[in-house]
């Protein structure tokens, strides 16, 4: 790639666009599994330009989105206490926890910093050795490499005051857990490029062949996202179920086997609570034996927490699926990116978010 506009071409766009017309003979149904692929998918209208009744389902592809309601309930008890500095990525500040946020939570004097890289928030520590440093560590397969790295070098410096509040969740096991689900409709999926450029995609080849549906791994760019549809439906067409890769730029099938070595020796599989969902087994990652003074979750005794979703926010619905964002009574009246129900709609890859920076209203629904 030289420029980022050969992938926004639009006489591209519109033969990408022509041959999917071409292929397609059924209106069929594909899951992408990212949140900056809906974003794109939504911002450049591209699912309501797919032939007639074929439709993009807009899976639990926000990170921000899934993280567990009691972790960030935690993160907010934590970030009270006198003597700690939480430390976060930006996105995360205006999730809405049980009562609060962490945004409003700064605004009452707590010291909640937002950082750039987890490396920040070990620089912190080694800077503040008087002071608990705290990172909020939330994110797919993407993002688990750079946190594990954060905790060696802190282990190595033997910085006693740096803690991680981890809630890493991974997509595969989500996967499975949508497939399994009797109501679901989804008949291939894009896969996040983001992702399987760390992990590869060898992960996702069983699950190819176990439930017969195809999985391409696609980039974000518009042109990558019509030619991740073409592919997948020209599986569909032709009654194949394979892994395919339409990102070849950035991922190999083994993927990043440093990075993948690194949250190895940092992590170990656990079970997860996605928020909104409920519990997929096997589907997150936690500090292993040998990293565990390094978890906050231990380190910090918050009591018991009683943590109460809005009962008026659809949110687990619009992340398996299910639902549309404009199908939420709620959606853009009692729920906003300022004054947000739910993580979707504040989220920058949240899907409700999407929906509302679109214009998209009830009157001009995709479903």
């Amino acid at each position: 790639m030289k420029y980022l506009d050969e992938y926004r071409d639009p006489l591209l766009a519109r033969r990408l666009l022509e041959e999917l017309r071409r292929t397609a003979t059924r209106p069929w149904r594909i899951m992408e599994v990212c949140g900056g692929q809906t974003h794109t998918l939504v911002r450049q209208g591209i699912d309501e330009l797919l032939p007639v009744g074929m439709r993009m389902v807009h899976g639990p592809g926000c990170p921000v989105c899934v993280t567990p309601l009691e972790t960030l309930d935690r993160a907010l008890a934590v970030a009270a206490r006198p003597g700690v500095i939480l430390t976060s990525f930006g996105d995360m500040l205006r999730v809405p926890g049980t009562d609060t946020d962490l945004l409003s939570l700064r605004a009452r004097g707590a010291d909640v910093r937002v950082v750039y890289a987890p490396m920040d928030a070990v620089r912190l520590a080694a800077g503040h050795p008087d002071r608990e440093v705290v990172f909020l560590a939330v994110g797919f397969e993407t993002t688990a490499p750079a946190n594990a790295t954060a905790v060696l070098h802190a282990s190595r410096l033997g910085l006693a005051n740096f803690s991680m509040l981890v809630s890493h969740v991974l997509v595969p096991p989500a996967m499975t857990a949508l497939l399994d689900d009797p109501e679901c409709e989804v008949e291939a999926f894009l896969a996040a490029g983001h992702v399987c450029a760390v992990m590869g995609w060898r992960e996702y080849e069983p699950i190819a062949a176990r439930y017969q549906v195809p999985i391409v791994v696609t980039g974000f760019e518009p042109l990558d996202l019509l030619e991740g549809v073409l592919l997948a439906v020209r599986q569909l067409e032709a009654g194949r179920h394979d892994v395919e890769n339409q990102y070849a730029r950035a991922v190999r099938r083994a993927g990043n086997t440093a990075a993948q070595d690194a949250v190895r020796q940092v992590f170990r599989v656990t079970d997860r609570t996605w928020r909104g969902i409920g519990e997929i087994p096997c589907s997150g990652l936690e500090l292993a034996g040998n990293y565990r003074e390094f978890d906050a979750a231990r380190r910090f005794d918050v009591g018991g927490l009683c943590s109460v979703e809005d009962l008026e926010c659809i949110a687990g619905a619009i992340l398996t699926g299910a639902r549309l964002p404009t199908d939420c009574t709620a959606y853009g009246t009692r729920c906003t990116p300022r004054r947000p129900l739910g993580a979707p709609m504040v989220s920058s890859e949240g899907t409700c978010a999407a929906f509302h920076a679109a214009g998209r209203t009830p009157t001009r629904s995709t479903a």
